[in-house]
């Protein structure tokens, strides 16, 4: 299994490889999602990328952060400057860049970020045909979800193992861009996660998990064929990721339990009250929680030792044969070679009479193998000598010398993949004139009468609200056909059954349309002959985004909320596309229950919501039919007085979305919309798209 490190820095490569790294990644300052990193100008990508390949070690660069219109050609520009700078894959997140970066660089391997949220079998197949090479899986994930994945995959896996974790789904993290406008999905979150909230068991830290440590679990890691073990870290000190990388290369290399003193200086290195194993293990719960103390800093002479293991001499890694040959009359000869097939060689000059000391091959043999402070390990010397002659021990060490520059030479080379220009394509304006409006329901509670007949476009329910009696009058009054059902955003492919059950429940009740909010749901919902839409959750950010949901078959498609007016007004509408209008946006999706780790016990119905330090309440529900929490915003999203300014935007259609609200509340603020009524919620906000996120 490939060992993967970060380097946040260019001493952190240096770090990585000398402890045993097989790989690297790191961006540039621009387009990558930790842009709070030092990072990298194009010049010392350069030499990294450089450094990296004449030692063996792959370089993967970040491009992984959702991209506007404004930024694309910028964007696609970094992309060909990371691979003419020698990067071996791009590492991307945004579904408009993994399409045109397949046309523009169709040899390119782009690996998927777990900022797109796949965590199923269909999502790794779907990634697949679109382009993708490998998949960074969910960190979710339990092992045997992995194993069953992994077996079954088109293209390569590759975990997380060691450092933080985020409560939310990668990709499904809107908090800090909401309440602060800065985005974890455009590379600088503020991390409120690692706030304090006040619920019902005090002050606490239910959103802050302690960091992630599969260093015991390497082999059962490596029996489920994933590729590569990934570590977390790039904002860390390269001291960091020097400790780190020493310890996985070990136990995955070497096959080295790690001992006690290794587990130390994981902890010591960086940890969030203790490491947890949780999501792998199936066990999740308060045990996987934890907070930074303020107090803690890493152990001096440690820190010392690591910086040690990287600031001198070379990590001789690279294993060469050599074949030297001394004869008379001719100059010595020596030539090295390497398991890529690269070779190079040196002479020496003629060699002279011995009179008092004969060179014999064993001693050349011994002196060859002298590779200290080179990237080269000789593991392998096959020598010819004459009797009679003898060479100094400078000119042996000059002819290596010089055999072993030339083949790091060879070694640095490398033939970028083929740039092609991007082809302009039409953009389209959409629809003209006002939006329909569209409505999603958390309960079948809340539909009324009142509520349907005002006639939204399209009402979603989620797939768990289908068998309730309370449905069936709504669906027979209002007609199935204007009804989809709403799929979870996570289906494991352990809940692959849940897709399944929930069509043939909509099939049963006459409805034909799912709403999917993740890319692995798109391709099983056609499948079954549903029209597929798309969610939120796909963060379609830009027209190239928009272009890719139409390829994947989408009826219709949800922009991002995180867009602002401008940008809506600005990108292409290949399909009909909706955007959030009303409600309380989502600011979370938790594997990790928010409730009971924050009340104690199992009490969605009756859970407040978290308290922040000033006082402001954030609700947090259960995904219907599911055992995972919402953190939703503290106020409503509110526009129903600034309709005029979504006219002619080219959208066909702007959705309330229903969570907290009773049926009353539904109709009234639905009847706001339509233009009627004075209804406006105590507290509201206009959310992003008057405002521009970071």
């Amino acid at each position: 299994m490939e060992i993967l490190s970060p380097a946040g820095s260019p001493e952190a490569v240096r770090a990585a490889v000398m402890n045993g790294a097989d790989a690297v990644y790191m961006g540039l300052r621009e387009f990558n999602a930790r842009r709070g990193a030092k990072n990298f100008t194009r010049e010392e990508f350069a030499l990294a990328a450089e450094y990296c390949r004449v030692r063996g070690v792959k370089t993967y660069a970040t491009l992984n952060t959702l991209v506007t219109d404004r930024e694309f050609d910028d964007a696609l520009a970094r992309a060909a400057d990371l691979a003419r700078l020698g990067a071996d894959a791009l590492i991307v997140a945004d579904l408009g860049l993994v399409r045109a970066l397949r046309r523009i660089m169709p040899d390119m391997p782009l690996h998927a970020s777990t900022q797109m949220s796949i965590h199923s079998l269909d999502g790794v197949k779907t990634a697949a045909a679109m382009g993708l090479r490998r998949v960074v899986l969910a960190r979710e994930l339990t092992l045997g979800e992995i194993k069953y994945i992994t077996e079954n995959a088109p293209i390569e896996t590759e975990v997380f193992v060691h450092g933080a974790l985020c409560m939310s789904y990668s990709g499904q993290c809107y908090f800090s861009s909401v309440i602060g406008r800065r985005s974890g999905n455009r590379g600088v979150c503020a991390q409120p996660c690692r706030l304090p909230y006040q619920s019902a068991r005090g002050e606490a830290y239910p959103l802050s998990l302690r960091d992630l440590s599969l260093v015991g679990h390497i082999a059962e890691l490596e029996k489920t064929g994933v590729a590569c073990l990934k570590i977390e870290g790039r904002m860390k000190r390269a001291e960091y990721t020097a400790i780190v990388t020493s310890v996985y290369s070990k136990a995955a290399h070497d096959g080295k339990t790690p001992s006690a003193s290794d587990l130390a200086a994981l902890e010591n290195a960086f940890s969030r009250g203790g490491f947890t194993d949780g999501y792998l293990t199936g066990k999740t719960g308060g045990a996987m929680f934890g907070a930074r103390g303020e107090n803690e800093r890493p152990d001096t002479e440690l820190m010392r030792a690591a910086r040690r293991s990287y600031s001198s001499g070379d990590c001789e890694r690279v294993p060469v044969s050599a074949v030297a040959v001394v004869r008379e009359d001719v100059p010595a000869r020596l030539a090295f070679r390497d398991g890529d097939g690269n070779s190079a060689g040196s002479e020496s000059r003629i060699p002279e009479p011995s009179f008092h000391r004969e060179l014999t091959a064993a001693t050349l043999e011994t002196q060859l193998r002298k590779a200290g402070g080179t990237p080269f390990l000789v593991r392998d010397v096959k020598a010819g000598v004459d009797r009679g002659l003898f060479l100094t021990t400078a000119d042996i060490n000059e002819l290596r010398r010089e055999a072993l520059d030339k083949l790091a030479e060879k070694r640095r080379a490398f033939t970028p993949p083929a740039i092609f220009a991007r082809e302009a394509e039409p953009s389209e304006p959409g629809r003209s004139g006002k939006p329909r409006f569209t409505v999603s329901v958390r309960s079948a509670e809340q539909l009324s009468e009142e509520l349907l007949s005002l006639a939204p476009e399209v009402v979603y329910i989620p797939a768990a609200e289908l068998k309730k009696k309370r449905l069936s009058e709504p669906l027979r009054a209002y007609g199935a056909a204007s009804f989809a059902v709403v799929l979870p955003r996570v289906i494991t492919s352990a809940d692959a059954i849940t897709v399944e059950t929930a069509l043939a429940d909509a099939a049963a009740l006459g409805i034909s349309s799912a709403l999917c909010t993740n890319i692995g749901q798109i391709a099983p919902v056609r499948a079954r002959g549903f029209t597929a839409r798309g969610d939120f959750g796909l963060n379609l950010f830009n027209s190239d985004a928009v272009r890719a949901a139409r390829d994947l078959g989408l009826a219709s498609a949800t922009l991002s909320f995180e867009m602002n007016l401008p940008q809506i007004r600005g990108v292409s509408k290949e399909l009909d596309t909706e955007i959030i209008a009303y409600g309380r946006l989502p600011l979370m999706l938790t594997e990790n229950c928010v409730v009971k780790s924050s009340a104690g016990t199992c009490a969605c119905d009756s859970f407040a919501g978290l308290v922040d330090r000033r006082g402001v309440t954030f609700p947090v529900v259960r995904e219907s039919g599911t055992c995972r929490t919402v953190v939703l915003n503290s106020q409503k999203l509110w526009l129903a007085d600034k309709l005029s300014d979504f006219e002619n935007a080219g959208l066909w259609a702007l959705r309330l979305s229903f969570t907290t609200e009773n049926a009353a509340e539904c109709s009234e603020a639905a009847r706001r919309y339509a233009g009627e009524g004075s209804y406006e919620p105590s507290g509201f906000t206009r959310g992003l798209y008057y405002k521009s996120v970071e």
